[in-house]
């Protein structure tokens, strides 16, 4: 009679083990660190496009030295904070790095403005070249940040719904992941003039 609860009794373990989250947890959460892994890398391919793209517009526009020095510094700073994985549950970390990426990406553009004023920029093949390639990876950022996002989301919804939410604090004293979010700046659009 023993040998026959045990048999039934495992099974049901194995379930109530499956839906408390003991594997679906760290999984979740490994995903969101890997996503933002990915929105370092864009971020990184950016910063190694710079300067390429700045020694291209200042053998053109040497005269636009305050715009491109604007890039520079503003590109050292980006490089020089980070966020790790573990700091992704530290919105103060996360909103400084934000901070300092969207200082890059103000500064990009009035970079990219400069040939509206010169037009020997715009027939120039390396400045189109390297402006598709900056453009490229200004939509790989926001596709890996939407990314991101999602597996925030995932994990966020993960761990504070029953009856993983048990094992979420019980076993890993899990906490929320800030997902990425935009700067109140961003929804109003740049304005470009002719």
């Amino acid at each position: 009679m023993t040998f026959r609860r045990l048999s039934l009794a495992a099974p049901l373990a194995a379930v109530a083990l499956a839906g408390c989250g003991v594997n679906t947890i760290p999984a979740a959460e490994e995903n969101a660190k890997a996503k933002w892994a990915d929105v370092q890398n864009q971020y990184q391919r950016r910063a190694d496009l710079i300067p390429n793209l700045v020694a291209t517009v200042k053998g053109y526009a040497t005269h636009e030295q305050t715009t491109l020095e604007g890039v520079v510094n503003a590109r050292a700073k980006a490089t020089s904070i980070t966020v790790s994985a573990d700091d992704l549950k530290d919105p103060a970390k996360v909103a400084q790095f934000q901070q300092a990426q969207d200082q890059l990406s103000s500064s990009i553009g009035r970079l990219l403005a400069v040939q509206e004023n010169y037009p020997q920029l715009k027939a120039d093949q390396n400045f189109l070249a390297l402006q598709s390639q900056l453009e490229g990876t200004e939509n790989r950022i926001a596709v890996a940040r939407s990314d991101y996002n999602a597996s925030v989301q995932a994990y966020n919804t993960l761990i504070r719904t029953f009856p993983t939410t048990i094992t979420a604090k019980v076993v890993y004293g899990a906490k929320p992941i800030t997902p990425f979010q935009a700067t109140a700046s961003a929804e109003t659009a740049p304005t470009v003039k002719f």
